[in-house]
């Protein structure tokens, strides 16, 4: 008959008292104890077959397969009738063995992958089983016991481990014949990822807590989305994701250790007794008493206030409950055991802090608690990174040899290479560690350390009784470097302000490693190293440093907190604010006087660094070449053309203007001995151009002879008799010094 013909009357005419079975396959006949149904799927088609003399209902697209591989036959099973699987819902059929119906529900769960098409249907031991059997009211039913062995309820088969009953199961079936086929096969099975043990599913009676009632995930969600600062930023759509989706928060776990749920049943009954005043009694108790031990070794009566009855049938006899509190609970209400109770500390928290599988985990449920006892979320930000990897990204472990061990860092680096590390990392990715990346570590370290030396070394002399040097009358050289602290300094207090510590390392070493040492303090020497001790000059580069160092010492200290803490004891008095960095505050930012507009500024020291590179390249070449020896020894003549070349700003500036007005400054900038600017119409003939066609470089043995003091070839050396090797700027601060 085709498939829709057939009315639920024909079908029950035809084949009532008649042997018709409806086949099903298992991979877990232990389950079979529990079975409370047989789930079709609602619109797939479906057959009854006749094969000596007993009827067998299959799903059509696998009859074949069924008759080929489970009857053994071919050609001689007759098909007496078709329909879909919600034609006969509601259906009975009678379970193998004990006497009780297996009715027929509908499921879409429901595939043709393998087996008849009729899936054996157990809610007590799986989800999907379970979920039908919510919709058609299905008994719950679990015959299983902690141990993993059938309660007393399976009779035939109590007391025995599931898997170890299946073969008496089959031999019960094949008895009763029940059994159309039993074949080994291998498949997959879930595992405990720890013990690798196979895992048995049951169904057991748990504690829940609601995410509808009182609307827990909707306000959840507005605290997510507008109370909480998520770094990073995506930490939020994870957790928000998780919240949209979760199911009732399940509390209670089966353990013989824990917190325990704090309720009692009634053994009269069966009542639960659960309120405040009784939670709070057991509370004092444990804290008088040391601990949750108590609710394991003491009677109900003993754990009760006095006089307890049940509401329900004034009975006064309880059992307490067995289960204990899932252990993400406990973790979520730490905040109101550490924060609540220290009158130093503030509630809610600043901060959490932990790894990115914490949004469902300790971030998930601090939340969920602190909505229900305290109507908002327990901190203020979640800070969420990634986990320890190798160099190569490999996931650490002892067996294959690429663990790092933090102390042995610290023995043989320092406590303060592992903070580096901690900090030079981006940490909202998987964090790598290995011997070179220390080492890198290790030398950017040593060129932070070495430049605060060089600072503290050359403000040593300074005396801060002094008249300072006003900020206008620095070199502008001096205003660039205070104008780079001024910008760095607003940088990495946002990068604290963000979390962003490996911008905080990177912008320190950058500006240590290049505006200072190979920039600033390497154009400074020869004004800290010949300038008179006290000239305005030198004071002028004194108290720059001594910003610097302050700065430098204040913005590290989270960070390098020995080293910040080691410098800071050696700044003079004057500029210490307190006995401790650790006790002072970060520095003000203050705004640097710049002789133009800042753009301008910047973009014309942008240009001289460019031309600065430019020289450098040239005095290279001629050292290799053995013309030279250091660029002391170099004289340079820069041909600029006048027309204009275009800043970042669009502001239009004549490269040889530009040199012009830094005439005096460019040997130092240099550091050459002599530095000659001339026009382009006077370029010789075949010298290359630099800087898009603007400007030519000539390198030339430096004019005059070396002074023994300054180390720079002047044409005035010898011309005082009382100094014969030194230049005439070295024989004005000799006599100076010897005057002062």
């Amino acid at each position: 008959k085709d498939v829709g013909s057939i009315q639920d009357q024909h079908l029950t005419r035809e084949f009532k008292g008649r042997n018709l079975s409806i086949v099903i396959w298992t991979t877990t006949p232990w389950t079979l104890v529990a079975n409370r149904a047989i789930a079709l799927h609602p619109s797939l088609a479906y057959v009854v077959c006749l094969h000596r003399g007993n009827a067998y209902i299959v799903a059509r697209e696998l009859f074949d397969q069924f008759n080929k591989e489970i009857l053994g036959t071919v050609g001689d099973v007759q098909q007496v009738a078709s329909f879909v699987g919600a034609k006969i819902e509601g259906w009975e059929f009678s379970h193998p063995w004990i006497d009780r119906p297996s009715p027929v529900v509908l499921g879409e769960h429901v595939t043709l992958d393998q087996g008849t098409g009729c899936v054996h249907t157990a809610p007590g031991h799986g989800q999907e089983d379970y979920e039908v059997g919510l919709r058609y009211g299905l008994e719950v039913y679990a015959p299983v016991d902690h141990r993993g062995r059938f309660t007393q309820q399976a009779e035939t088969f109590s007391g025995q481990k599931v898997f170890e009953a299946n073969p008496g199961i089959i031999d019960l079936l094949r008895e009763r014949g029940m059994l159309l086929k039993e074949e080994s096969i291998a498949h997959s099975y879930p595992h405990c990822w720890r013990c690798k043990n196979p895992v048995i599913f049951r169904a057991t009676e748990q504690w829940f807590i609601s995410m509808e009632k009182n609307k827990l995930r909707e306000r959840a969600i507005h605290e997510i989305e507008n109370n909480v600062r998520w770094i990073p930023k995506w930490g939020k759509d994870r957790i928000l994701g998780m919240m949209q989706s979760r199911p009732d928060w399940c509390v209670s776990r089966q353990r013989v250790w824990g917190v325990p749920i704090v309720a009692f049943t009634c053994l009269d009954c069966k009542e639960v007794l659960v309120s405040q005043p009784i939670a709070d009694h057991v509370a004092d108790q444990m804290e008088k008493e040391g601990g949750s031990d108590i609710w394991f070794s003491k009677s109900a009566e003993a754990l009760l206030p006095k006089g307890t009855t049940c509401p329900k049938c004034n009975g006064r006899r309880f059992q307490q409950e067995s289960d204990i509190l899932d252990v993400w609970f406990e973790s979520g209400v730490s905040h109101a055991a550490v924060l609540k109770r220290r009158p130093e500390l503030a509630w809610p928290a600043d901060l959490y802090l932990e790894g990115s599988d914490q949004h469902r985990g300790w971030f998930h449920s601090a939340l969920l608690a602190s909505l229900e006892t305290d109507r908002r979320a327990p901190y203020k930000a979640v800070l969420t990174h990634g986990f320890t990897v190798d160099g190569a990204g490999k996931k650490m472990s002892k067996s294959a040899g690429n663990v790092v061990a933090p102390q042995e860092v610290i023995n043989q680096h320092g406590a303060e290479i592992l903070r580096l590390w901690v900090a030079a990392t981006d940490f909202r990715e998987d964090v790598r560690i290995s011997p070179e990346i220390l080492t890198q570590l290790v030398e950017a370290y040593r060129k932070i350390r070495n430049t605060c030396r060089f600072l503290l070394g050359n403000i040593g002399d300074f005396d801060p009784g002094d008249p300072p040097v006003a900020e206008e009358d620095l070199l502008e050289i001096d205003r660039w470097a205070l104008h780079r602290l001024h910008l760095l300094n607003g940088k990495i207090q946002r990068a604290y302000q963000e979390a962003e510590f490996h911008v905080v390392f990177h912008a320190l070493n950058n500006f240590c490693a290049v505006d200072l040492s190979a920039f600033y303090l390497d154009i400074l020497k020869d004004r800290l190293y010949t300038s008179a001790a006290r000239a305005r000059e030198r004071r002028a580069a004194q108290s720059v440093l001594r910003e610097i160092l302050s700065s430098l010492a204040r913005l590290m200290a989270p960070i390098l907190s020995f080293t910040a803490e080691e410098i800071w004891g050696f700044l003079p008095a004057d500029l210490k604010s307190a006995p401790s960095v650790h006790l002072t505050s970060f520095p003000s930012q203050r705004e640097t006087k710049l002789e133009d507009d800042e753009r301008t500024f910047l973009d014309h020291w942008e240009k001289l660094f460019q031309v600065r590179e430019e020289v450098a390249r040239a005095l290279e070449k001629e050292r290799k070449e053995k013309k030279i020896g250091n660029s002391l020894e170099a004289s340079v003549k820069l041909y600029a053309k006048g027309d204009a070349w275009v800043t970042p700003s669009t502001d239009d500036f004549p490269l040889y203007k530009l040199l012009e007005k830094h005439k005096e400054f460019l040997p130092a900038l240099f550091i050459v001995s002599q530095v000659d600017l001339l026009p382009w119409e006077k370029k010789p003939e075949g010298l290359p151009a630099v800087q898009g066609e603007r400007l030519a470089i000539q390198v030339l043995p430096a004019r005059g002879e070396k002074c023994e003091r300054c180390w720079i070839y002047r044409e005035s050396v010898g011309a005082d008799a009382r100094y014969p090797t030194l230049c005439d700027r070295c024989v004005g601060v000799m006599i100076a010094e010897r005057v002062e």
